[in-house]
């Protein structure tokens, strides 16, 4: 089922089906997440059953504010403090540790539990509505099956779930502002850890947490969406350099020109690239990605899904320029071509 989201009624309905243990997919600005009552286990694990996501993965609880993610923390660091106080609502997730007893499948069974208040009208009316129902927070990870596109409209979340429609109402607020998950940083062991790069810079993020921000470890608590590969579409996408991009087209070109045998209808190879000239060929369709890494976040995943459903077996994407502030939009074509 699909709710106008300019309809208030629409929240309400939404809001009853999350109290009553239902699934309900809802905008956020990054992307739709799928969610659940984290209280509930039973609830979640329809996340898990519907993802097709191992129940060890751990999902981020949504909240409407630092109150009630204190609810579920055994202890609210000045760290997350600090982070939550510069960035909430927005597009940033903070590990704590856990109350005992508390979401514990939303935390896939681990100590710690993953924490975000969301940026986006919607998404705040439809906790502060389940609230009022009793729902403490809203497990959601991103609405698609585990380890494919993140969803940014009502359409990709519905495309996705085609088979499971009874199972799962979306709550239609438009394309996603951002485009891409939030930022993950682990607050539990007593420094900042960057688990995720997201839209908010390393700078930023430093600065509100008065320290630097450590790299990934292997103590770090497992996180949403860091597995090595995550986010890939059907087709085999490869991310190469510009200059190798280049050569690649150009022998790909000259071996497509020499096949004499009739050929299947459509494109075989998509090309996503922002610096490259792409040759001319009937067999093959190109996208420009964005000069901006803002607006290459904002559209990345509706690209990646429109290239996929043409039907190519291979996916050839740019590498983004190197620097922090494309470090969101790299993170995600890493783990996209790692599953290739």
């Amino acid at each position: 089922m699909r709710l106008d989201g300019s309809d208030p009624k629409a929240i309400d309905a939404a809001a009853d089906r999350l109290a009553a243990g239902e699934l309900v997919a809802f905008p956020t600005e990054t992307v739709y997440g799928l969610g659940a009552r984290a209280d509930d286990d039973a609830a979640v694990a329809r996340i898990f059953a519907a993802k097709g996501r191992p129940t060890d993965h751990p999902l981020i609880v949504h909240v409407t504010d630092a109150a009630q993610a204190r609810a579920f923390s055994a202890e609210w660091p000045s760290l997350a403090e600090r982070l939550a106080a510069a960035f909430w609502p927005g597009p940033l997730t903070l590990i704590v540790m856990r109350q005992p007893q508390r979401a514990v499948a939303a935390a896939g069974g681990q100590p710690t539990i993953g924490l975000r208040c969301p940026d986006h009208p919607l998404a705040q009316a439809l906790l502060a509505a389940a609230a009022r129902r009793g729902v403490a927070g809203v497990a959601a990870p991103s609405a698609n099956r585990f380890g494919r596109i993140s969803p940014t409209t009502a359409a990709h979340v519905q495309a996705e779930f085609a088979d499971a429609a009874d199972a799962v109402t979306v709550l239609d607020g438009g394309p996603c502002a951002v485009g891409i998950e939030s930022a993950i940083v682990d607050c539990s062991r007593g420094r900042p850890v960057l688990l995720r790069p997201g839209s908010l810079s390393q700078e930023r993020l430093a600065a509100a947490a008065g320290m630097p921000l450590a790299p990934r470890d292997d103590a770090a608590p497992r996180a949403s969406g860091t597995l090595e590969a995550h986010y890939a579409p059907r087709a085999k996408l490869r991310l190469m350099p510009a200059a190798a991009l280049s050569d690649a087209l150009a022998i790909w070109v000259e071996a497509d020109h020499a096949v004499q045998s009739p050929r299947p209808p459509g494109p075989r190879l998509a090309v996503y690239s922002r610096t490259v000239r792409t040759p001319r060929a009937a067999a093959m369709v190109a996208r420009r990605m964005p000069d901006s890494p803002r607006a290459a976040a904002y559209e990345l995943f509706a690209v990646l899904r429109e290239l996929d459903a043409l039907g190519v077996a291979l996916i050839w994407v740019e590498q983004p320029p190197p620097g922090a502030d494309w470090a969101g939009v790299r993170d995600r074509l890493e783990r996209a071509a790692a599953a290739a």
